[in-house]
Order: C-alpha cells, then sequence, then structure tokens
C-alpha cells in the first residue's frame, strides 16, 4: 500500500511515523519535520524548500506538531492543494479542532485510535554513548533476526522521541536497511552495533 497525502490525528508522533514506514516502497524517502508546540512559518519554508528540490524519488514529507497557527496553515494550502511531482504531504497533531476548513477540505482525514504504548527499552537514547552501546549490544548478543528486528524498532521510536537526534530522510531508511540486511543474514550483534553507532554519530551535541 502506497502511502498519500493525509492528515493523521495522533498524540504520538513518534510511533506514528514507525509504524508509516513499514508501508514504504523501496526508493521512497521520508522528511520528518516534527516540533515539540508549535509549528512554525520557517518549518513551511523548509518543508516547501524540500518539496521542491529537483528528485525523481517519491518523497513523503511529515510535519508534526501540538499546534499549527492559522498563518501557518494558510502557507501549507497551495503546497498541499498543488503538490510537486513525486511529493506527498502527511500532516500529524492531536485534534481536528486545530484544522482551518480550507486545510480540512484538501486532504483525508485519519483518526488514529492509540491503544499502544511505547515498550520499554533497556537503553536510554537521551544519554546514549559509546559504554551505552557496547553494553546494550552485549545485553542482546545472542538476539535472534527477529528480536532484532523488535529491538530496531523500539530503538526507531525512542530515538525520534527523544528529540536528541538529527532526524531526517537518512535516519529513518537507516533502520529499514537495517531490516534487509538482517533478511539476507548478516549476524544480529553487527546490525544492532552499526545502527546504534551511527545514530550516534547524529546525536545533538
Amino acid at each position: 500500500m502506497r502511502l498519500h497525502s493525509q492528515i493523521i490525528i495522533t498524540t504520538h508522533f513518534a510511533e506514528t511515523i514507525v509504524k508509516l514506514q513499514q508501508f514504504a516502497v523501496n526508493g521512497e524517502k521520508f522528511i520528518p519535520i516534527v516540533r515539540e508546540g508549535k509549528f512554525l512559518v520557517e518549518d513551511v519554508k523548509y518543508a516547501i524548500e524540500k518539496a521542491y528540490l529537483a528528485s525523481q524519488e517519491r518523497t513523503i514529507i511529515i510535519l508534526a506538531a501540538d499546534s499549527f497557527s492559522e498563518i501557518v496553515q494558510n502557507r501549507l494550502l497551495k503546497i498541499i492543494e498543488e503538490p510537486p511531482t513525486n511529493k506527498e504531504f502527511i500532516i500529524m497533531l492531536p485534534s481536528k479542532a486545530i484544522l482551518l476548513p480550507t486545510v480540512k477540505s484538501r486532504l483525508p482525514i485519519v483518526v488514529q485510535h492509540e491503544e499502544t504504548s511505547i515498550r520499554e527499552l533497556s537503553l536510554d537514547m537521551k544519554s546514549l554513548d559509546i559504554r551505552a552501546v557496547y553494553d546494550f549490544v552485549q545485553e542482546h548478543a545472542r538476539s535472534t533476526a527477529a528480536k532484532t528486528k523488535e529491538l530496531l524498532e523500539q530503538i526507531s521510536t525512542a530515538t525520534i522521541a527523544s528529540r536528541r537526534f538529527k532526524i531526517d530522510e537518512k535516519s529513518l531508511n537507516l533502520m529499514r536497511d537495517a531490516i534487509k540486511v538482517l533478511d539476507r543474514g548478516s549476524p544480529p550483534s553487527f546490525v544492532l552495533t552499526a545502527v546504534l553507532l551511527k545514530l550516534l554519530a547524529r546525536k545533538k551535541r
């Protein structure tokens, strides 16, 4: 199933982005712009710049925040109504009441039922360092490929939720590529180490 432009009503941005990745097809890029609090006019400008970058790849641009002002929504109207070729926009916010009627009329709205919670991960992504990576890999050294896939999903969700990492399409594709490598028979401990080290390199200082 291909992802298309839509509005998703949710309070769990990180978990929802991880779930959307599962519907991605080969060659699709994700550009997440997630803000704690208000989505800013500067964020709209950045999203539009990304949308008009020349690219043959199908790109999913995710805009997520607790609130979108009328000014911000009006700035988004044209781009969501007539997006550039191969570009899709997914807007995430906690309530339909925030939306202007003009925005509601342009995209389908999906209300996400949030009965699940983030599973406990024995790794604090906010304080991730080399020692924590080593200890975590040792703890799961004998994990199967299936278990490692579950761990990668948890790590992906915790990474986005922590807001301590530079999250872009490369970061999101990292998990998808790791799962592909696992399916090809690479050792789970090697894959887990590689993913965590790459994430550590993208941690905000």
